[in-house]
C-alpha cells in the first residue's frame, strides 16, 4: 500500500493493487502499520460504517469534535464517487481549502482523513456503496456538518459526471450552516 499527501497536513490518498481474475477481484485496503510509519496516525479502528448511495447523492461536509478527534479512512466498494476533504481548522494555513480525489470499486484506492477535517462525497452513479472506518464512535452531541453548497468553500462537485441528475441531499445537510457560521458559533476544530 502507497500513501501520498493531498495537498494539505492530515489528508493521504491509499493506493493498493486490486489482483482480478475470473472469480471477480481482491484487495488490502487498510493496514494500520503502513497509516502509522506514513502518516504517524496509529489508527485504531473504533466504529466501521457502509453508506450506499444513490446517483447525484451529496453526502456532507461532516465531521466530528470528539475530544479523542475522529480520523477516517474510506473507500469506495461498489460505484464511484467523488470525494472531498475539507479543512475546516481555524488555525491552519491551509483553512477553508478542499482536495477531492474519484474513488471507486476498481481502483483499488482509499482516503485517510485527519482529525479535525471535514468529510463529504457526491455518488456518481446508484448503489455506490462507501465504507468508512472511523477512530472514534459516533457521538451524536459532537457531530456537525456545514452546508456543502456553501459558496466560500467553492466546491466543485462535477456535477457533469452525474449526467443532469439532480442534486439530492439530506434536509440536515441542505439546512447546515455554512463554514463561516460555524466558525462564528465556536464549532470548529482547535
Amino acid at each position: 500500500m502507497e500513501l501520498t499527501p493531498l495537498g494539505f497536513e492530515g489528508a493521504w490518498l491509499a493506493s493498493s493493487p486490486v489482483w482480478a481474475d475470473e472469480r471477480g477481484n481482491f484487495r488490502e485496503w487498510f493496514k494500520t502499520s503502513d497509516a502509522l510509519e506514513v502518516t504517524g496516525i496509529d489508527f485504531r479502528v473504533q466504529q466501521a460504517n457502509i453508506s450506499v448511495s444513490n446517483h447525484g447523492v451529496i453526502r456532507g461536509i461532516h465531521y466530528s469534535l470528539a475530544v479523542e478527534g475522529q480520523a477516517k479512512w474510506i473507500t469506495c466498494v461498489t460505484g464511484s464517487i467523488i470525494d472531498v476533504i475539507v479543512d475546516i481548522r481555524p488555525n491552519s494555513p491551509t483553512y477553508g481549502q478542499h482536495v477531492s480525489v474519484e474513488l471507486s470499486s476498481g481502483k483499488g484506492n482509499a482516503v485517510l482523513i485527519g482529525t479535525g477535517l471535514g468529510h463529504g462525497f457526491i455518488s456518481l452513479e446508484n448503489d455506490s456503496a462507501v465504507s468508512y472506518l472511523l477512530s472514534s464512535t459516533y457521538s451524536p452531541q459532537e457531530e456537525y456538518e456545514i452546508n456543502p453548497i456553501d459558496p466560500d468553500l467553492k466546491i466543485n462537485w462535477n456535477l457533469e459526471l452525474v449526467g443532469g441528475v439532480g442534486v439530492i441531499l439530506s434536509p440536515k445537510d441542505a439546512g447546515a450552516p455554512s463554514l463561516a457560521e460555524r466558525k462564528a458559533q465556536g464549532k470548529l476544530p482547535q
